[in-house]
């Protein structure tokens, strides 16, 4: 274990916090809001911390697997603790963990939250919970690798740990081009959103936290009643962009080379917009007699669909009060999550789709042992590695799940309420079902509770193994 280039970058993380916070300054000048201090004082200790780990600059600039599992883990550790810092420095929230399960579920795009009134915070403090998102929903080393001449090593394992998916390909040679190409694809999309929305009759400040929470599918509103307080044409707007942050980014960059065949032919997209149109239509058709009106069941359930299955999680409607059907199609759609290469989260589509091609293939086997069958995907044949990281995948993300079920049912809620709350954290979406309904938050949970869902965020936004590797004890051997 390298761990020089491992402290030499979580520096750089300090420093790129540092530059974040900066926004948010901005904000608070052109509102005039004293929670400015909050933030420069913030800032000063990133500094503090991050430039004395950046100047120390490792002898052997190298990171293979073992550092870039460390190095992303604590990466997002570390920006969750010292982004807790507004927070508890403007005296928005008081309690330490509360602060750090607010920035975690920023960072990690997850937008549950501990805040009864959100309302009732400083322009700057909402514009720095909305920005989390944005930060996050890309990913924090991603975005390093675009600006950052790092050298040595791999830096395709950095990448890798970060990014969302069963697999993740260079769509060019240099790691750091594939990166800035991604960031900005992200960054024009969150623009053309921005504007839409502003002209659409939203307001400019609005527009923007909105926009950051739909890009990096995260969920934070400056409302108490997210975005139900808005025209239902701004809210259909929101629902698409969701649904398009919720497509793989290599299709983006296919059609941007302008290659329309290799864009339009990638099964997981066909997949994901399948999965969008039958749970719209199947939560149409069973509250249709909630709404007295097949028109607004049509808008309510679209805008639902879309929001949960990227794991957004903004909400229109109370839909804790839906019949169990059009809640267990969401609870369903709570589990799959986004496409792979994503800003979503949950089990992603691409996993789903060669699991079953998978069993699919098994049941061949079965019946004619001798047969030679491939699963295939996009008309390539699926290593076996990577059929072999979903099914350990599967098997982690049960055990986690179960075990973190039991860790919050400690606290003596009602089971609905605790399996939809680490359904909720875990697969990075915000609101779950009875007590952290979409008109509710996770306040009430006691730390201990907290710290579990902290963790299942963290998990789920890195995808379990790199947070894993943290407890694995070979990880941290010297060589």
């Amino acid at each position: 274990m390298n761990y020089s280039i491992i402290f030499y970058i979580l520096g750089w993380i300090c420093i790129f916090q540092t530059g974040f916070m900066a926004l948010p300054c901005v904000v608070a000048v052109i509102y005039g809001e004293r929670e400015i201090t909050g933030f420069l004082l913030s800032m000063l200790i990133c500094l503090v911390i991050g430039v004395p780990l950046v100047l120390r600059k490792p002898k052997r600039q190298i990171y293979y697997t073992a550092e870039s599992m460390a190095t992303v883990s604590l990466s997002w550790i570390v920006l969750s603790l010292t982004g807790a810092l507004p927070f508890l420095f403007t005296g928005s929230i008081h309690n330490p963990v509360d602060a750090i399960f607010e920035t975690a579920s920023g960072f990690t795009t997850t937008g549950a939250s501990i805040l009864p009134e959100v309302e009732s915070l400083s322009h700057c403090v909402l514009f720095w919970r909305s920005f989390t998102h944005w930060v996050g929903g890309m990913g924090v080393l991603v975005f390093i690798l675009s600006l950052l001449p790092l050298t040595g090593g791999s830096h395709m394992n950095l990448m890798k740990a970060e990014s969302p998916g069963p697999s993740v390909e260079r769509m060019l040679p240099k790691v750091k081009t594939t990166a800035m190409i991604l960031y900005q694809i992200y960054f024009a999309m969150t623009v053309v959103q921005i504007i839409v929305l502003i002209l659409a009759g939203m307001p400019v400040f609005d527009a923007f936290c909105i926009a950051f929470g739909t890009a990096g599918t995260g969920g934070f509103a400056i409302t108490n009643n997210s975005l139900a307080a808005y025209a239902p044409h701004l809210q259909t707007i929101t629902a698409v962009f969701c649904l398009l942050f919720g497509v793989n980014f290599n299709v983006y960059f296919l059609l941007v080379m302008k290659n329309f065949r290799g864009a339009f032919s990638s099964e997981e997209p066909r997949a994901y917009f399948g999965i969008v149109a039958c749970a719209v239509a199947i939560i149409t058709a069973t509250t249709a007699s909630f709404y007295h009106s097949a028109g607004r069941a049509l808008h309510e359930a679209f805008f639902q669909v879309a929001s949960i299955i990227t794991t957004t999680g903004f909400g229109t409607t109370d839909f804790d009060l839906w019949p169990s059907a059009p809640k267990t199609v969401l609870v369903l759609l709570m589990l799959i999550g986004a496409c792979a290469g994503s800003t979503g989260g949950g089990f992603k589509v691409s996993r789903l789709v060669i699991a079953m091609k998978n069993a699919h293939k098994e049941f061949k086997l079965f019946l004619h042992p001798n047969m030679v069958c491939k699963v295939k995907m996009d008309g390539k044949s699926v290593d076996l590695s990577v059929t072999r990281s979903i099914n350990i995948f599967l098997v982690l993300y049960v055990l986690i799940f179960a075990v973190s079920c039991l860790l919050v049912s400690l606290d003596g809620y009602d089971l609905v309420t605790n399996f939809t709350a680490v359904a909720a954290t875990f697969n990075n979406i915000g609101p779950g079902l009875a007590m952290v309904g979409p008109t509710q938050n996770f306040g009430f949970f006691s730390n201990f509770s907290k710290l579990v869902l902290i963790f299942d965020m963290l998990a789920g936004r890195l995808e379990i193994f790199p947070l894993m590797m943290l407890f694995y004890p070979p990880t941290w051997r010297k060589y």
